[in-house]
């Protein structure tokens, strides 16, 4: 027969090999949250106002104001204007590549772009083939970099 002190050391040392063992199993979970909403995000660049949003998942996402283009995979717009361009497909590569096809909501310029995850806040937008990604900007085109780093808002 043990002692209480036995039990009560042999009781402890259970409890925290469970503590431990809960504690990796909730951060394993919570990283695989994220690799599975990699693709489900609020991407920002503050340098030229640009956003997207977009589900590479559901493809349920709509155009604010534009509802007639249904629900796509996502859009990338300009801050305080109505002008985006819509994604019209989207196919995920892996966790951190997906090939886009895009068109702005005149159509009449689309082109190929791959979405790059650099980690979980960073990702870049780099146009494959095309029409060059413009937007308006104080009344004129301005033309989006080829490579157009992006972060992710919360």
């Amino acid at each position: 027969m043990q002692s209480k002190k036995q039990f009560y050391k042999k009781m402890k040392t259970r409890k925290t090999l469970a503590t431990l063992a809960f504690t990796a199993l909730c951060a394993t979970a919570h990283s695989q949250d994220i690799d599975s909403l990699a693709y489900r995000a609020y991407l920002y660049n503050n340098n030229y106002k640009v956003y997207m949003r977009i589900n590479f998942y559901d493809n349920d996402v709509v155009v604010p104001g534009q509802e007639l283009y249904g629900e796509l995979p996502g859009y990338l717009s300009k801050e305080h204007n109505s002008f985006c361009w819509l994604i019209t497909s989207a196919k995920i590569n892996d966790d951190h590549s997906a090939r886009i096809e895009m068109v702005n909501d005149y159509g009449s310029e689309d082109l190929s772009a791959e979405l790059v995850r650099q980690n979980d806040s960073i990702y870049v937008l780099r146009q494959l083939s095309g029409s060059a990604l413009k937007v308006p900007n104080n009344s004129k085109w301005q033309k989006l970099p080829k490579n157009l780093e992006l972060k992710r808002k919360k």
